[in-house]
């Protein structure tokens, strides 16, 4: 048997098994989904499940992983220099969101512990603060609070957004987001 297909079973059963675990976190908490409840459900036996995965926990961090490093390709795409590039920024993270809405519309729910809001958060932190953040008058213990006061409600925002069916446009909700953290919290024009 070659190579590259060993490599297509071992994608398809991956893909398999995270498509089954997204399923099953829509009805339910991850710590009541089973590692038999995601085979069974996958059509994949638990030997072969656990040659790629330890436990529902670790493909369930790998599925969030993935997530937050195509996330993070596909942001670093685009040239952001500047801090009127502040709105394209969110639109086309927005844009990303509505391109995986269901996984992230799952993965954002309230009711699923997962890890994956902090994982946004820390990488929205890492990504978008150093432009929102570049207000002169603001000391650091201040900005650390302001930064996670402008994250956590712009993510709350956008959870909101995909579970309305994403019924404004990612641009429309970028200048929204923008307006928001610009004119509303920092008074800017």
């Amino acid at each position: 048997m070659t190579t590259s297909k060993l490599d297509r079973r071992k994608k398809y059963t991956r893909m398999v098994l995270k498509d089954s675990l997204m399923k099953l976190l829509n009805e339910k908490q991850i710590s009541s989904i089973t590692v038999k409840e995601i085979c069974e459900l996958s059509d994949i036996n638990r030997s072969t499940f656990y040659s790629h995965y330890t436990d529902q926990y670790d493909l369930l961090d790998k599925v969030e992983d993935e997530i937050m490093e195509d996330m993070a390709g596909y942001l670093s795409q685009h040239n952001f220099k500047k801090e009127e590039n502040d709105l394209q920024m969110i639109e086309k993270l927005l844009e990303y969101f509505a391109s995986k809405q269901e996984v992230c519309k799952t993965l954002l729910n309230e009711n699923i512990d997962t890890t994956f809001q902090k994982k946004v958060i820390d990488f929205a932190h890492h990504f978008f603060m150093k432009s929102w953040m570049a207000v002169d008058y603001l000391d650091e213990d201040v900005s650390e609070y302001l930064s996670t006061f402008v994250i956590s409600g712009s993510i709350h925002v956008i959870k909101n957004w995909l579970n309305n069916g994403m019924d404004k446009s990612p641009k429309e909700m970028a200048e929204i987001i923008n307006s928001l953290i610009k004119k509303g919290l920092l008074g800017m024009k």
